[in-house]
Formats: structure tokens, sequence, C-alpha cells
């Protein structure tokens, strides 16, 4: 199956949501190459960023899982390696 390098990026609002986050990539965990949470306290933010391997539909389907977690901002970078 053809497959795509992405990077997530995730501005997560409020921390009560953390929990959600982390059980939805860890359903998503074979296609995940690396990730990175930095909490930003002077903002009150946790900024997490997520590489994949992974097809163009598991791709959209997990942006679009975070996406609908409350108080957050998801963006997605695509490409074809």
């Amino acid at each position: 199956m053809d497959t795509k390098v992405a990077v997530i990026s995730i501005i997560l609002e409020n921390g009560d949501y953390a929990e959600k986050i982390n059980n939805l990539l860890h359903n998503y965990r074979q296609y995940i190459i690396g990730r990175m949470g930095l909490p930003y306290h002077a903002k009150k933010v946790n900024i997490i960023s997520i590489a994949l391997d992974a097809p163009q539909d598991v791709i959209s389907a997990l942006a679009g899982k975070l996406g609908n977690v409350s108080e957050t901002s998801v963006k997605t970078s695509i490409i074809k390696a």
C-alpha cells in the first residue's frame, strides 16, 4: 500500500483533553514514527507534533478525529515519500 510521510501538529488549549488525544494516538501507534509534546505553561497550552508514515486515508482519519477533540487546533502537512 502506498504510504505518505506526514506531520500532524496539535495545540491543545485544555489539558483535560490530553487523555483523549493520547488514546487516539495509541490507536494509531503502528503508523507513528515519533512524537514530541511540549507543555507551554506561560500560555497554558500543550503543543504536540506527530510524525507519521501511513496511507492517506489513515492520516486523514487521525487528523479528523484529533480535530474533533474539544479545544484543539490541528494542522497536517503531507509529502509523498
